[in-house]
């Protein structure tokens, strides 16, 4: 498998990809699908958009951003999508190391999480093993489709 910076040809796939994780409501905040046009604006315009491909195929994405301005500025943020069929290969976590070397490579010198959701097992248990820090839980942060609420988890790791 090899993680690769986003190009033009990969709006699709990574659209696909990004919406399959927007559709279930789980893990990120985004309620609104995009089509290609937005998507390819919305990740092209990212401080880094990393693509994992195998075999030929684009099994895995991220986006690296900074999390804040001026003083923060040196504070980045991330958010990780693999497809589902590809779930549970490890996949998530070469995306999250090369996320790391790329934001260190921009300058970057924290990586801050900002609602990891409670439920999410597979995110949690990653980012313990890649030695972030959980700074602490905002009760019922994330609103579930069904009207409910998960609590979220904040997150940290100095690069």
């Amino acid at each position: 498998m090899e993680i690769r910076k986003f190009k033009k040809a990969d709006t699709k796939a990574v659209v696909d990809i990004w919406n399959e994780v927007v559709k279930q409501g789980v893990a990120f905040p985004q309620k609104d699908l995009l089509d290609e046009k937005e998507g390819y604006t919305f990740f092209s315009s990212q401080s880094y958009t990393g693509v994992a491909v195998d075999d030929g195929q684009i099994v895995g994405m991220y986006i690296l951003h900074p999390n804040n301005v001026g003083r923060c500025g040196h504070i980045c943020n991330a958010s990780y999508a693999v497809k589902t069929d590809q779930r549970g290969k490890h996949i998530g976590k070469q995306l999250v190391q090369d996320c790391m070397h790329q934001a260190k490579r921009l300058g970057f010198r924290i990586l801050q999480f900002n609602a990891v959701v409670a439920t999410n097992a597979a995110a949690l248990h990653l980012y313990q093993e890649l030695g972030f820090v959980q700074l602490g839980t905002i009760p019922n942060g994330f609103a579930l489709d069904d009207g409910t609420y998960e609590d979220i988890i904040v997150h940290y790791k100095t690069l």
